[in-house]
């Protein structure tokens, strides 16, 4: 049999296999958790791109609060190719693994106590294709894109509403986290610029939220220098002849800056045990218990087991092993910077909160406030802590146009590593409580 027939058998069997999966079923028990869930989970796909190839999972979570009046928001999380489901049992949901040793059957699962879902709908999606349990039914799909992505999450989010149209009035954020910073900005200028040109109803956007964002790779990435300075990671000899001879450009070095060379190694070997996401962990063996990494693996352990994927509703055959980032998903990064929608978005007046946790070193704060001081917006309110409970959990800047940073004192790459002190400075801002 030729390859381009079993092409078409398979794409044929993906088709019966997907035939009225366009839609989304509750979850009232999972395994691993005791007794019925204490919130209403649905799950499902929605079809999007051409002749609806890309089946998008998704776990939406209503509101414990008031779910007819709070926000409904959308949540991507970053790599690209991470699952949002790590965001659901790892930052802001109301489920987490209780953490102890593998042995062999269904990891448990505890109820939160700082789940964002108490004062607003979520859905958590699995985007690019590829990613968690969203695929596509065509095996010659083109190569997932930021651009790709941003028009797929619009077309998600206003295919999702007309099946759950009693969510339209309901104000509307994009959120997420890491490389989705990227794209974010992207898809909230494309749902407004939909609003304008094709759709009724229209989507009630009012704008975003993104921690630790991906924004500009220059910036980004050459902040990693002042920020290892500043905490005091390598000494100020270095990076002054860092700064001196590598101008600034510390990872795209030209081969005749031999200079540069060098102290980029040094540099490079001052900080090459340093966990980046969150530079106070320890680095250690994923496979350890006693490692923080290893909570990741039980996400691994759960997804992966036929009782649970049945428990979701998980087409069969459509999904191999369950990876909570797949690294393998390849995505044309096509944006090249952020920047531009962040100013349009601005210009057209939606609200933005941009939190960074101030130990992480993947994306430090210091190069997200950098960006934000080239958008040239007037401050409102300077520099401050802001607080919970008397002690001071991070600080704080507003600008003239809606955005609000933040910083966790204390904070990694992802809400997870200051969860608690996330929920709080989340709730204040969505209902526009000073921080």
């Amino acid at each position: 049999m030729g390859s381009s027939m079993v092409k078409f058998l398979l794409l044929l069997l993906l088709l019966v296999l997907t035939k009225h999966v366009d839609s989304g079923s509750i979850v009232r028990y999972l395994p691993g958790f005791d007794g019925p869930l204490p919130f209403e989970l649905e799950t499902g796909y929605i079809g999007v791109g051409e002749a609806e190839e890309d089946q998008m999972f998704y776990y939406f979570i209503k509101s414990e609060s008031n779910p007819e009046e709070d926000p409904l928001l959308v949540w991507l999380t970053g790599g690209p190719g991470c699952s949002s489901f790590s965001g659901l049992v790892y930052e802001n949901g109301p489920l987490a693994f209780k953490v102890e040793t593998y042995n062999g059957s269904i990891p448990t699962l505890v109820s939160t106590t700082y789940s964002w879902t108490k004062v607003a709908n979520i859905i958590y999606l699995d985007q690019p294709v590829g990613t968690g349990f969203s695929y596509s039914t065509n095996p010659l799909a083109d190569i997932p894109s930021d651009t790709g992505s941003v028009k797929r999450v619009n077309e998600f989010v206003r295919k999702w509403l007309a099946k759950h149209p009693e969510y339209f009035s309901n104000p509307f954020y994009v959120t997420g986290n890491s490389y989705s910073g990227k794209v974010i900005p992207a898809i909230v200028q494309e749902i407004s610029n939909q609003n304008y040109i094709c759709c009724k109803p229209q989507i009630n956007l009012q704008g975003y939220v993104i921690g630790n964002p991906a924004t500009d790779p220059y910036r980004d990435v050459n902040s990693r220098v002042q920020f290892a300075h500043g905490m005091g990671l390598i000494s100020d000899e270095l990076y002054e002849s860092m700064k001196r001879s590598c101008e600034g450009n510390y990872f795209t070095v030209e081969p005749l800056k031999t200079e540069c060379l060098v102290l980029v190694e040094d540099y490079s070997k001052c900080v090459s045990r340093i966990y980046e996401e969150l530079i106070t962990a320890p680095q250690c063996e994923t496979t350890s218990p006693d490692c923080y990494t290893y909570r990741y693996l039980l996400s691994e352990y759960w997804a992966n087991n036929e009782s649970v994927r049945s428990a979701l509703n998980v087409v069969k055959g459509t999904m191999g092993k369950w990876e909570r980032c797949n690294w393998n998903v390849y995505c044309n990064q096509d944006i090249k910077s952020s920047i531009p929608y962040h100013m349009n978005n601005s210009i057209k007046g939606y609200r933005s909160l941009v939190i960074s946790g101030d130990h992480d070193m993947t994306i430090p704060f210091v190069g997200t406030q950098e960006w934000i001081r080239s958008l040239n917006y007037s401050i409102i309110h300077k520099w401050r802590p802001w607080m919970v409970l008397d002690q001071v959990a991070g600080y704080t800047k507003t600008y003239a146009n809606k955005m609000t940073f933040a910083t966790v004192k204390g904070g990694g790459h992802t809400l997870e590593y200051k969860p608690e002190e996330n929920s709080i400075l989340f709730e204040r801002w969505i209902s526009g409580q000073p921080l």
